[in-house]
């Protein structure tokens, strides 16, 4: 209740905006417009001596000019506009904000001051919330104040230390640098090393991807003959199974054919047997 109260004091203080900001879009708009019939009036001059084709040629630029003076017109309308959107935004939520302090200040506190008895006692919580609200902002600058003492002192002990070290390095000895050189040497020598071990090892890994793919090769190559046999091998059993069909079917049939011979024969010779002998 009562920071919405110091709110609206402190905006008494701000600056109000200025007139001449909001009416940027309209002299851009006029200055166009005026250099626009500038240069119409200095082509008048020229058209009398200009063929039909120059003087299409100039409208059509002349139109594209006037298209691209629109449109930049229109982007600058629209970004003004949204500017002002936003700035008349903010003040009705401005507004809305001082309209409900007062109310709640009117609510609070002028009906306790229009009392004879709660007048002190009203006059008395807006001081204290005033004073406490200047105590907070002490104090917020008394700890930023820290912070940056803090920070400077940091800061001088990191130059310190880092004025050290150069003082330090600058210090070293010629022993030191003869045990670097050293080590340096060392430590060139195994990697010189390393390296041999590592194009060796190259040189058996390509070998080794070579035979890998070698045999890859014949993998395949066993594989499709494995597959091609596979084929031939249902091809032939088909075949058989089929000759095997065809063999019964003839033994069947051979079969058939010598028993209606047999039972010819002896039907035939039955039937000689039958026959009387002549002179009986």
């Amino acid at each position: 209740m009562f920071e919405k109260y110091y709110n609206k004091l402190e905006f008494r203080d701000q600056r109000p905006l200025r007139i001449s900001e909001m009416k940027t879009a309209g002299t851009e708009f006029a200055q166009l417009r005026i250099r626009h019939r500038s240069k119409s009036r200095v082509g008048e001059d020229h058209m009398k001596s200009l063929s039909v084709d120059q003087k299409c040629e100039l409208v059509q630029k002349e139109l594209e000019d006037t298209k691209d003076e629109i449109r930049h017109l229109r982007a600058n309308a629209e970004r003004d506009l949204q500017y002002h959107e936003a700035i008349i935004e903010e003040a009705d939520i401005r507004c809305t904000e001082v309209e409900r302090a007062r109310h709640e200040f009117e609510k609070d506190i002028l009906k306790t001051i229009s009392k004879k008895k709660g007048s002190i006692l009203a006059t008395r919580k807006v001081m204290e919330y005033i004073d406490d609200m200047n105590r907070r902002r002490e104090n917020i600058k008394d700890k930023l104040r820290l912070k940056n003492v803090s920070l400077k002192v940091q800061r001088k002990k990191m130059l310190l230390q880092l004025r050290q070290k150069e003082e330090v390095s600058e210090a070293l000895h010629d022993v030191d640098f003869q045990q670097l050189k050293i080590e340096n040497a060392q430590f060139l020598e195994a990697i010189e090393a390393r390296n041999q071990e590592l194009i060796q090892l190259k040189l058996a890994s390509g070998t080794t991807r070579q035979v890998l793919h070698a045999y890859k090769t014949r993998l395949q190559r066993a594989m499709e003959t494995s597959i091609n046999l596979e084929k031939e091998i249902l091809l032939r059993n088909e075949l058989l199974e089929k000759i095997e069909r065809e063999t019964l079917q003839v033994e069947e049939m051979s079969l058939k054919g010598y028993r209606k011979a047999w039972n010819k024969m002896k039907t035939t010779n039955e039937q000689l047997l039958a026959i009387p002998p002549p002179g009986k």
